[in-house]
């Protein structure tokens, strides 16, 4: 578990990535629940930065794809090309043959394209011409998105933000932050450039797995179902929370408590992740939107009206 304290050490107490612990945490837990993730901030708030000095301190293999409208499912995925030399068609594989791939501005490709991600992000795996191909483990999509955009994006369909473990909204840092990120822009930008790993793959890979055999007991359980379930009761909710959204509750607060040096959750791990895994799946009632009622607040609402269980 030494690993997250060594990535909070040289990204946080180094001052590389100012202000961002939460969205450090929020992403090494995604990854250690084998999830995804959505980061929505408005441009220059350090979103690719943190993406990609995470991989870099886990040694895991780091793509970017910068998301527009002409990119095609094939320029994510890969394609077959023939060669004149062997007179065969050889594979050439997409960015989507890594450990974490990062689909920037995703809301501004098309749906066709968006679409080319949910077998890879649910299945782990891509299939090119009939033919099937597993991706490597860990496999990651970090997504983000622009929330002021309204015009030349392509909203992204409920049925691909499910898939999203969590949705990570970041922001701008405080105003001593930003003098000290003035103070230290280049050394910042060298820094991220020589970071090296703080754990191999391999051991990477016997996290998660230690992760996913953090403990929960019945009580738990029963309150991070009451919660969901209490999403679906909220008066200013269409649609609330659905099974999955309970499932990612549970394995984020997994990992929250083990990120936390802890073999069991608790209660303040559900609260924790909550929000995350949550909002993106909630639909508002319109006459509630107008108000200014927002899916966040809703969470907020249901975690005071549900009891918490008592140890």
């Amino acid at each position: 578990m030494s690993f997250i304290k060594d990535i909070r050490r040289i990204l946080v107490d180094g001052r590389i990535l100012i202000e961002k612990e939460w969205e450090i945490n929020m992403i090494v837990a995604c990854l250690l629940a084998r999830g995804h993730a959505l980061i929505e901030g408005v441009p220059g708030v350090a979103k690719t930065y943190t993406a990609k000095s995470v991989s870099k301190l886990l040694d895991l293999d780091f793509r970017r794809v910068q998301m527009t409208p002409d990119l095609l499912p094939s320029d994510i995925v890969g394609f077959y090309v023939f060669d004149q030399r062997t007179g065969e068609f050889r594979l050439r594989r997409g960015p989507i043959f890594t450990n974490i791939l990062l689909a920037d501005e995703i809301n501004r490709a098309s749906p066709r394209t968006q679409s080319a991600l949910l077998e890879a992000m649910q299945e782990r795996q891509v299939t090119i011409e009939g033919q099937t191909f597993r991706l490597e483990e860990p496999f990651m999509v970090l997504a983000t998105q622009n929330p002021i955009e309204m015009e030349g994006v392509f909203p992204l369909p409920e049925a691909q933000l499910d898939r999203f473990l969590a949705k990570i909204v970041t922001g701008y840092v405080s105003h001593r932050g930003f003098v000290e990120m003035l103070k230290r822009v280049y050394e910042i930008e060298a820094s991220i450039e020589e970071l090296k790993p703080v754990i191999p793959r391999s051991e990477l890979l016997e996290e998660i797995s230690r992760s996913a055999s953090v403990r929960v007991d019945d009580s738990v359980l029963d309150y991070i179902a009451s919660v969901v379930e209490e999403t679906r009761r909220h008066p200013a909710v269409r649609l609330g929370g659905s099974p999955r959204s309970g499932i990612a509750v549970l394995k984020l607060a997994k990992a929250w408590a083990y990120l936390d040096g802890r073999s069991y959750a608790i209660p303040d791990d559900v609260k924790a992740v909550a929000k995350p895994a949550l909002v993106h799946r909630i639909i508002l009632k319109p006459e509630y939107e107008l108000q200014g009622v927002t899916p966040e607040r809703v969470v907020e609402d249901v975690l005071t009206r549900v009891p918490v269980p008592k140890p």
